[in-house]
């Protein structure tokens, strides 16, 4: 099994369920790991593996796209992944919400998604 990660990955965004979310916006940290059976012994082309730089412009769209939960934001991306990148055998994402407008938190919230292709 090969896995290509996207780590600690920082965007500037507009999720969120309120108000103020989606005009003022968040700090976002993006974890992203894609699994696949490369099928073959040594890669040497990269079209034989998932490009990592196609799949931080895809996240980088998504991001652009404001979602009032990150739940639909994490399932859509797994989504997207797995179209542009059939071989794709497992997807996990994190979304970290870096200051979330809760009054008297300090600390992050995330949510993280995990699907299996088969």
């Amino acid at each position: 099994m090969l896995t290509v990660c996207l780590n600690k990955v920082r965007f500037f965004a507009h999720h969120g369920l309120h108000d103020e979310e989606g005009s003022l916006g968040n700090e976002f940290e993006i974890d992203l790991t894609v699994k696949m059976d490369p099928g073959i012994s040594v890669i040497h082309h990269i079209q034989e593996t998932i490009n990592y730089v196609q799949l931080f412009e895809l996240v980088s769209a998504q991001m652009k796209r404001p979602r009032k939960l990150l739940e639909t934001l994490v399932m859509e991306i797994v989504e997207e992944i797995h179209h542009r990148f059939p071989q794709s055998m497992e997807i996990n994402i994190t979304i970290t919400k870096l200051n979330p407008p809760i009054h008297n938190f300090q600390g992050q919230v995330c949510v993280n998604y995990s699907k299996a292709f088969h």
